[in-house]
């Protein structure tokens, strides 16, 4: 350690008020953090890349410093998806401090990796307050039984007017109109479920017809429009 004649000069003088890192809530624990292994809880950040073309929402269940279980969900860029694959790969196993400093390779996951990282050292974990954590595989609840993300996609102009493309039940296929051309509801396919179905032996058509649904006063629709043609 090298110090300056300044601070050679100087005669030492006790700090007597520190008493150590303020504790925070961890896994309804009270732990004063003063190394990586110190750290655990389930958290969830956004990131977004330079030019904000894209953004990425992470998850990660850290135990004891190190990452367990890691969910990635990209939107709005086709290159951070297979980001996202290496991320996967990447992530679990590293300490969050690695994570940190590692080449997450989208801007993105790399922005999100360091809101996840303040969140979770200041004890802003989703599970500060729950006993033992929460248990790997949480970060799949988000996803709900069919293991896609919740994706909502929606488009407008002033000329044309809105129009409904993807909701958290699926893939919009029809909307309701009234007869004074507003929205009343929508009808939908569910693709994960579509897909469970031709998985299980179903024929695409029949596959398709179970996974239908819709939402609002569709009976009573004056006219139903293709969101995507009209």
């Amino acid at each position: 350690m090298i110090y300056s004649h300044e601070v050679e000069a100087m005669c030492p003088v006790a700090q007597g008020v520190h008493h150590g890192a303020a504790p925070i809530p961890e896994e309804a624990k009270w732990v004063q953090a003063k190394q990586v292994g110190d750290i655990s809880g389930l958290t969830h950040g956004v990131g977004w890349c330079a030019p904000q073309q894209g953004a990425c929402k992470l998850t990660l269940n850290v135990k004891e410093g190190v990452i367990q279980e890691a969910l990635i969900e990209t939107i709005g860029c086709s290159g951070m998806t297979h980001s996202a694959a290496m991320a996967a790969e990447i992530l679990p196993g590293l300490t969050v401090l690695e994570a940190l400093n590692t080449d997450l390779v989208c801007d993105a996951i790399n922005t999100a990796m360091r809101e996840l990282f303040l969140q979770i050292v200041y004890g802003r974990s989703q599970s500060a307050f729950s006993e033992d954590g929460l248990p790997i595989g949480a970060g799949l609840e988000d996803l709900g039984k069919g293991l896609r993300s919740q994706i909502g996609t929606m488009y407008g102009t002033l000329k044309k007017g809105p129009r409904y493309l993807e909701m958290a039940e699926g893939y919009v296929t029809g909307l309701a109109l009234d007869e004074e051309g507003l929205i009343i509801g929508y009808q939908f396919v569910n693709l994960g479920k579509m897909t469970d179905f031709i998985k299980k032996g179903d024929d695409p058509n029949t596959a398709y017809e179970k996974s239908k649904g819709q939402y609002g006063r569709v009976a009573d629709a004056a006219r139903i429009i293709d969101p995507r043609k009209e």
